[in-house]
């Protein structure tokens, strides 16, 4: 199911939290969510599920709007807010089946339902202790368990990895980008790594505005501007290479990154590439072209970049 965000905006206290937002998100789409404490973006995940109505915008889901046809709708999402909704002393499998009654699933289904996101989610080893009793990671589990145990179209999740460790983060990143294949996701994380090795596009908030939308890729074109490269060339003169660098009409700053090994730092114009003039160049003196990287900015950059106001 598709989402459609339309001049979405939430007040708190007459302070816009959010303010007019519009963004889609598409069905097999995993959309990371960022921005810093207080941006807007769990009110944002809290409007697209009900949780709260907004002040002024319109959202729409699989062509419906969440207005005229919320109770309809929100049979569609599955949620899990930062704040995992369990109770610590109900059992496992108690709880599951618990949440399967409330979200209508019929009784005859519910036991097999549940088998289901015990082995989706991992939870098997832990089933029969109460909830309270498992560790952070187990209960996160447990949390995404129930988010998904009416399989919703829609899977909205904040902080999905939050407390968990190394191993226990590798197995839900792989879990949500499985569930992205047929599902529209969208999740929020403060782990920027975790974005780019999970989500499909990227969405950054500041200040209850959108500030970025694109692939890590695009954001990381859009924010370098000047391409950057390392290069190491052998056989021939530092002095020798550098002035010929610096002849290059591709080529903006030349600078030495290490004089003795003949490494050097190239920044190019904006918008042109030097690695064909560089290559070129080395081919004419019979130098060795033995490095070439592109450097890139980094994602934790460009978000301190956008949201560092």
């Amino acid at each position: 199911m598709d989402i459609i965000i339309e001049n979405l905006t939430k007040k708190f206290g007459g302070q816009r939290v959010v303010d007019s937002i519009s963004f889609e998100v598409k069905t097999g789409e995993i959309l990371g969510f960022l921005g810093p404490n207080g941006a807007g973006k769990t009110t944002t995940m809290r409007m697209i599920t009900n949780y709260i109505m907004p002040a002024e915008g319109e959202i729409i889901i699989g062509g419906k709007s969440l207005r005229d046809h919320a109770e309809e709708l929100k049979l569609h999402i599955g949620y899990l807010p930062e704040n995992n909704p369990i109770y610590p002393d109900m059992p496992v499998i108690d709880y599951l089946e618990f949440v399967a009654a409330l979200q209508g699933i019929p009784k005859k289904m519910i036991t097999g339902r549940v088998a289901d996101m015990i082995r989706i989610c991992g939870v098997n080893p832990e089933k029969h202790k109460k909830i309270g009793e498992l560790s952070k990671g187990f209960r996160q589990r447990v949390g995404l368990a129930q988010a998904m145990i009416h399989n919703p179209e829609i899977l909205i999740m904040d902080e999905p990895t939050s407390g968990l460790d190394p191993n226990q983060i590798v197995e839900i990143r792989k879990l949500i980008r499985e569930l992205g294949k047929e599902k529209t996701v969208i999740l929020s994380t403060h782990i920027l790594p975790e974005v780019e090795a999970t989500c499909d596009r990227i969405l950054i908030i500041n200040n209850g505005k959108i500030v970025a939308d694109g692939t890590a890729e695009t954001l990381r074109s859009t924010a370098q501007g000047q391409e950057i490269l390392k290069i190491r060339i052998e056989d021939g003169e530092p002095d020798s290479i550098f002035e010929s660098l610096q002849e290059l009409k591709t080529v903006s700053m030349v600078d030495f990154a290490d004089r003795q090994q003949n490494r050097f730092m190239i920044k190019s114009h904006p918008g042109i590439s030097s690695k064909r003039e560089i290559f070129r160049l080395c081919v004419d003196k019979n130098w060795i072209l033995s490095e070439l990287t592109p450097l890139e900015t980094k994602l934790e950059d460009i978000f301190r970049d956008l949201t560092m106001n």
